[in-house]
């Protein structure tokens, strides 16, 4: 390549400036390529050139920038991993920046220092000086590897960075990515045994740095800091009262502003039209309440970073459901809509029985039902498939002559339900009826409705006021706590760790480092923290299911997909029970341990775990936790996972890919991005879900949904021509295969928002 005679001037971040020298670029450019040999750099330079040569300065910043942009514009089917060499160009940054910040003559130098400086700017806590003496902080900077810097792609190191890298108050870079997980490691291990306490955060960092798996977002950006708290998300059940509904409004408003995502259920409260202490149709219904809380979604944000995020759910036989329904849609009255909510139905087996068979469907109002039945209908499930206690209620209360109650067509609500979906992508659908049958906990509560994700799925119970009175000048308010349910979500990086043969090794650690997250959280809503602590509930998750299927040359729509999926996923369980049980041994079950399917045996034999199946001996691992318990009621739950399967460079959750080469659009920018490990051989099992038949991906997931105790957040693909036949026997599919929820329903022509609290 030949060379003109250039006089750009170069200023680097110190002011000092010298003249542009190509063949420094030339050779910069090549030492970043090197592990890439296959990329056209000749190309990449001249346009370089061409562009440097046209004017007369550049900051070392503005070269930086330069360079990533004409990078990235090469990302293509053909060339994908110009993505990591601009992540090498942007480590670089990333570098040059901390060691200035930090007064070090190179990256991932002084993590005491590092430690220090941002306690005292108020960023870390002071929990790791105080528990970590200095020569262990010493011993720690040992583990870190910044060779694992380099598994970044661009779009993964950039989210990194933005997001979740701690910077001080004027958002300058101090650390590093290495650092994060190391800190993470050493946040979750805190309270260990120091005996063991090395070997666990060296066994966590190992597994966080290899990106075999990632921790829930709030876990992420929150670890060691002054600030923020580790759980994604929470479920309420509003009380029917008006201390009720204000009180959970406050709860929300709290852990909104903390960074958790929230699930409410309102199927307690009582609908528009019915009494309020013995006045005649003067309630106004749950619409009211909802816009209350979207009030509280828009104004109340996640630490400044975006706006709270809600999910409501009603049941299907509550009188207010078609107000409920029409609260997402485009038109109509604006005072009964609630734009920045997200909603979600409860549906009782008998729903969509009477959906197939084109029947009636009776509304009632809950409150109506406790004052004449003597009963609350939410409080029943179906126990058996076709038969059980809801029907039977049910039942009751549409016999029963002085119940008022509205027939309509079961159809016509169906059909309601998927002309919003298809105009906002909600509401998801919660079967009540399989996940209270497939509910571990069952011998002490009941499941209404899941979370803002639809994987969590976790026995709860309205917070209830019983007195307030004043003693020695004070007001003293006494409640009799309900269960708030508390989820905290960590996943496997199916592509990395299952090509790599380390499952049986990652998921004791992954569960240890969620179970720790229970006792370390400082969650500002009591009842949600003594939730936690009596359930000790986790939600084991996974995400690159497609980037894997591609890696191993299995087609989505095909059988083997399906059973590879059953066989991954009980071997997932198994690991994940027999960890849970470990850690029982050595620290205690939880409280409701004893008469719960685990201490029984019913989860398994619900689940036809018996037998020896290769490496997984059903029968042991049955009787070690009937004689030793289990540390956490809840075990495993798969969330969507958007964001942090774009850190670990995979495809999310258990989805199939939008687009082989697309753009991942930021705030103000676009970044290029290719779908994980894009080769020829790759290529052909990249389809889009958009064209998948989404019988398949029903196939799969009830396949995976046996062997997760919670649930699966599964979204279904349409296009915009989608018939409404079509659609409804997607949704009918899903029911009959025993699936326990759905997510969005995502066409061509929705725009979806993404659920980051759950992502882990």
């Amino acid at each position: 390549m030949t060379t003109n005679m250039i006089t750009t001037e170069i200023t680097d971040e110190n002011g000092r400036k010298e003249t542009f020298s190509f063949e420094k670029l030339q050779h910069y450019v090549e030492q970043s390529a090197k592990d890439f040999p296959h990329l056209d750099t000749d190309q990449y330079l001249t346009r370089l050139q061409t562009t440097i040569e046209a004017r007369d300065h550049f900051s070392t910043k503005q070269l930086t920038n330069l360079l990533i942009l004409e990078g990235l514009a090469n990302i293509s089917d053909l060339e994908p991993d110009w993505t990591f060499f601009c992540a090498r160009i942007y480590l670089d940054q990333l570098y040059r920046e901390s060691s200035r910040n930090r007064s070090t003559n190179k990256p991932y130098k002084s993590f005491y220092g590092l430690l220090t400086h941002l306690y005292e700017e108020g960023i870390y806590s002071r929990q790791l000086l105080d528990s970590y003496s200095k020569e262990e902080i010493h011993k720690l900077e040992g583990l870190l590897n910044p060779e694992k810097d380099k598994l970044f792609t661009y779009i993964g190191l950039r989210t990194l960075s933005d997001r979740y890298l701690a910077r001080d108050y004027e958002k300058k870079t101090f650390e590093l990515p290495q650092e994060r997980f190391l800190i993470i490691a050493m946040t979750l291990m805190i309270h260990e045994k120091k005996e063991r306490r090395f070997s666990l955060i060296k066994e966590a960092y190992w597994a966080l740095s290899n990106l075999y798996m990632t921790v829930a977002t709030p876990t992420l950006a929150n670890s060691g800091k002054s600030y923020g708290q580790l759980s994604s998300c929470f479920i309420d059940t509003i009380d029917d009262s008006l201390q009720g509904i204000y009180d959970s409004n406050t709860d929300i408003a709290n852990l909104s502003k903390s960074g958790g995502g929230i699930g409410a259920y309102l199927g307690k409260i009582r609908s528009r039209g019915s009494d309020i202490k013995g006045f005649k149709g003067v309630s106004s219904g749950v619409i009211p309440w909802m816009k209350q809380l979207n009030n509280t979604a828009v104004s109340v944000d996640q630490l400044g970073q975006r706006k709270g995020a809600i999910a409501v759910y009603l049941d299907v036989w509550h009188r207010d459901i078609y107000s409920f329904l029409d609260a997402k849609l485009n038109n109509g009255d604006e005072r009964l809509r609630t734009h920045d909510l997200f909603t979600g139905v409860c549906i009782p087996d008998i729903f969509m029985e009477q959906v197939e068979a084109r029947g009636d469907w009776y509304l009632f109002d809950p409150h109506e039902v406790r004052t004449i039945m003597g009963y609350s209908l939410e409080d029943y499930f179906d126990e058996e498939k076709g038969k059980g206690s809801f029907r039977e209620k049910y039942q009751e209360c549409v016999d029963h002559p002085a119940l008022r109650k509205e027939k309509v067509s079961a159809i016509d609500i169906m059909k309601r339900i998927m002309i919003s979906q298809l105009e906002a992508g909600t509401p998801f659908m919660f079967y009540r009826d399989e996940v209270n049958r497939q509910n571990p906990n069952s011998h002490n509560g009941m499941i209404y409705c899941s979370n803002l994700c639809t994987e969590i799925t976790q026995n709860q119970s309205p917070t209830t006021v019983d007195e307030q009175y004043t003693e020695d000048g004070k007001i003293i308010t006494v409640k009799t706590p309900g269960d708030f349910v508390v989820c905290n979500l960590s996943s496997i990086n199916l592509a990395r760790a299952v090509s790599e043969d380390v499952l049986s090794r990652l998921i004791p650690i992954q569960v240890r480092m969620l179970d720790n997250v229970i006792d370390l959280n400082d969650i500002p809503v009591l009842q949600a923290k003594l939730t936690n602590q009596k359930y000790r509930a986790i939600g084991l998750g996974t995400f690159g299911w497609h980037h894997l299927l591609a890696l191993k040359q299995i087609g989505w729509e095909t059988e083997e997909a399906v059973q590879f999926a059953d066989e991954l996923y009980e071997s997932i369980a198994y690991y994940t029970i027999q960890a849970s049980n470990e850690l029982a041994k050595e620290k205690g079950s939880y409280q409701l341990f004893n008469g719960s399917d685990w201490e029984n045996g019913r989860y398994f034999s619900k689940r036809g775990y018996t037998g020896e199946n290769g490496r997984l001996d059903w029968n042991s691992l049955q009787e070690e936790v009937r004689e030793h318990g289990m540390r956490n009621g809840y075990l495993m739950a798969v969330a969507p996972n958007a964001s942090t399967s774009i850190i670990a460079g995979s495809t999310a959750s258990i989805d199939p890919v939008f687009q082989k080469v697309y753009s991942e659009e930021k705030k103000d920018y676009k970044i290029p991005v290719t779908v994980p490990d894009l080769n020829a051989e790759t290529t052909w099992y990249y389809k889009s879900a958009y064209f998948v038949d989404q019988h398949a991906s029903i196939a799969q997931n009830a396949a995976r949904q046996r062997h997760i105790d919670q649930a699966v957040s599964f979204n279904i693909y349409v296009l915009n021509t989608v018939k409404a036949k079509d659609l409804l026997d997607i949704h009918l599919s899903a029911w009959n295969s025993k699936m326990k929820t759905t997510y969005y329903v995502r066409s061509t022509s929705s725009e979806i928002v993404d659920c980051d609290s759950c992502a882990s």
